[in-house]
C-alpha cells in the first residue's frame, strides 16, 4: 500500500512540473553571459542564453528560456561576455612563417625583402604549416572569420578547415611569377579551380586577389570582374595603401586615384573588399559608396609601416561597409584583433583631435557585424540573433585586467587581450573550450614551425644585409 502511495505521489509531483519540462531540444547553450548581440539595437542581455541547433542560433534571451530548451552541452559563461566571433577583415596568414623578420629599419621591405624571401622560401608545405598556426592563434582570440589574400589556397582552405575557421580565401593574381604560378597572372587559373573546389563549403568562401592596382593591369581586373560575377564571388585588392599608386597604374594618363581608376574600367562593384584605402578623398568615398564595396581598415599595420592613417571615421559616419584588419604578420605581426581595436578608435581621435568619436561601442561593431558586411557576409554572421551562424566567443571577466567591468565595450576594447577568450565556437562547433584548442595538436603544429623557422633563419638575415640598402619606391 505504501508502495503505491509513493508511486502516486510521485506521479502528481510530475504532472505538477510539466510546465517546466524543456520544449525544445537543441545541441549547445550557453548560459549565466552578459550577451552582446550586436543586432540593429545593440541589445544587451545580462544573465543571458544563447540556444544553438547544429551552426544556427534557435533563440537568444533572459534565463528563461532555460525552461524551453535543453541540449546534451551547456557551457556555463560565469559572467563572462558572450559575444559573435570577431571578423579579421584582411590578413596574409602564412606570413606569420616570417614573423618577426625584416625589422631592421629596411625602407624598401615590399619589393626588397617580402617578395625576395617569398620566392626563396614560400612552399605549399609552409602555407599549409603555418596557416595552421595562424588559425590557431586567431581561435585562440575569439577571431571566428577571417579573410586572406595569398598562394595555394586550398592548402590555405585544408588547414583552416582543420582548426576548424570560416574564412573568404582570395588566390593572389599578380603580373610576375610566384610560387603557385609559373607564368605572369597565372593565379586567375589556379583561382577558378580553387572556386570549384569549395564553391559549396559551410566554412570557405572562395575569391579572387588582385594584388593591386599597381601589379594586375586593368585587362586582367576587367577578366577577374567578369569571372567574379559569373562565379559570384568576392574579389579582395589592396587600394590606395600607398599615397603613390595613382602615376604607378599603367596607363592611368589623367592620374585618376587608384578608386576612381577601378570605377572607370568598370571593376568597382558590391564584391569588391578594398584592403586599406588610406589616400583617398571625399570623391573616392563617394564612389565606394555607390558601389557597395567594402573596407578594411588596418590601423595598427598602417601605422607601423608609417604608410598614413585612413579616413576611418569619414567612412564609418557615412555608412560605407568596414570592418577591421591586422594586414599580414610581418605588417602588424600580429592576426587577433585586440590590439588593432584601440589603435582603430584611437588613431581617428588623433587624425581629427576628437575624444568623443570612435567610441568603444562602434569598435566592437567595427570587429563584428562591420566586418560582415565589409565582406558581403552579414545575413549569416557577424551578430547574435535567431538564424545566424552560431560563431560565439566568450570572454571571461574575472580576471585583474578586465576588471571592473563597468561597460563591456569598453572593456573589451581597452583592457582586453587575447588570453581573456576562454570559448570560441563556430558554425556551432566548439573550435576552443577552456583554452584547449579541440580539433588540433597545438605542440605538434609549433615543433612543424619550428623546423621551418629553422630553414629561414639564416637566408633572412642575408637577405635583410642587401635589402637595408635598397631606396623605397613608395617615394
Amino acid at each position: 500500500m505504501k508502495a503505491k502511495l509513493a508511486l502516486l505521489s510521485t506521479a502528481i509531483l510530475l504532472s505538477g512540473c510539466s510546465s517546466l519540462t524543456p520544449n525544445y531540444n537543441a545541441s549547445l547553450i550557453i548560459k549565466n553571459g552578459q550577451i552582446l548581440t550586436m543586432n540593429g539595437d545593440k541589445t544587451i542581455f545580462n544573465d543571458g542564453v544563447v540556444v544553438m541547433n547544429d551552426d544556427v542560433i534557435v533563440a537568444i534571451g533572459d534565463k528563461q528560456l532555460l525552461t524551453r530548451y535543453s541540449a546534451p552541452k551547456v557551457i556555463d559563461a560565469v559572467d563572462g561576455i558572450v559575444m559573435p566571433g570577431m571578423i579579421n577583415t584582411h590578413n596574409h596568414l602564412p606570413m606569420i612563417a616570417f614573423r618577426g623578420l625584416g625589422e631592421e629599419g629596411i625602407e624598401n621591405r615590399l619589393f626588397a625583402y617580402f617578395f625576395p624571401l617569398e620566392g626563396e622560401k614560400l612552399s605549399r608545405e609552409l602555407i599549409y604549416q603555418a596557416t595552421r598556426l595562424g588559425t590557431i592563434d586567431m581561435a585562440q582570440s575569439g577571431v571566428t572569420t577571417y579573410a586572406d589574400m595569398y598562394y595555394h589556397m586550398d592548402d590555405m582552405a585544408r588547414a583552416t578547415k582543420e582548426v576548424g575557421l570560416r574564412a573568404v580565401l582570395g588566390e593572389t593574381v599578380i603580373k610576375f611569377p610566384v610560387v603557385d604560378a609559373k607564368t605572369p597572372y597565372g593565379g586567375i587559373d589556379y583561382a577558378k579551380q580553387f572556386i570549384e573546389e569549395y564553391k559549396n563549403d559551410p566554412l570557405i568562401t572562395p575569391a579572387f586577389g588582385p594584388h593591386a592596382v599597381y601589379t594586375v593591369s586593368e585587362e586582367k581586373l576587367q577578366e577577374i570582374h567578369q569571372l567574379s560575377k559569373q562565379l559570384d564571388v568576392p574579389v579582395l585588392i589592396h587600394v590606395s595603401e600607398f599615397g603613390n599608386e595613382a602615376e604607378r597604374i599603367a596607363d592611368n594618363d589623367e592620374q585618376l586615384s587608384p578608386v576612381a581608376w577601378l570605377k572607370k574600367i568598370g571593376v568597382l562593384d558590391e564584391r569588391m573588399v578594398l584592403a586599406h584605402a588610406i589616400h583617398i578623398d571625399q570623391n573616392d568615398i563617394d564612389t565606394i559608396k555607390q558601389s557597395g564595396a567594402g573596407i578594411a581598415y588596418n590601423p595598427m599595420a598602417n601605422a607601423k609601416g608609417a604608410t598614413g592613417i585612413a579616413p576611418a571615421w569619414d567612412m564609418y559616419r557615412q555608412d560605407i561597409p568596414m570592418g577591421l584588419g591586422t594586414d599580414g604578420p610581418m605588417s602588424s605581426n600580429q592576426v587577433d584583433l585586440w590590439r588593432t581595436l584601440s589603435y582603430a578608435a584611437n588613431m581617428q581621435r588623433l587624425k581629427h583631435n576628437d575624444r568623443t568619436i570612435m567610441i568603444p561601442e562602434q569598435v566592437i561593431e567595427l570587429a563584428t557585424i562591420g566586418g560582415a558586411r565589409a565582406l558581403h557576409m552579414d545575413n549569416t554572421v557577424g551578430s547574435l540573433e535567431i538564424g545566424k551562424k552560431a560563431d560565439v566567443i566568450i570572454i571571461e571577466t574575472q580576471s585583474p585586467n578586465m576588471t571592473p567591468n563597468y561597460n563591456p565595450y569598453a572593456t573589451l576594447v581597452y583592457q582586453a587581450n587575447p588570453s581573456n577568450v576562454v570559448t570560441t565556437i563556430v558554425n556551432g562547433n566548439i573550435v576552443m573550450e577552456n583554452r584547449q584548442m579541440k580539433n588540433v595538436d597545438v605542440k605538434q603544429v609549433k615543433e612543424a614551425m619550428s623546423v621551418i623557422e629553422d630553414d629561414i633563419a639564416e637566408f633572412a638575415k642575408e637577405l635583410a644585409k642587401k635589402a637595408i640598402t635598397s631606396p623605397s619606391l613608395m617615394k
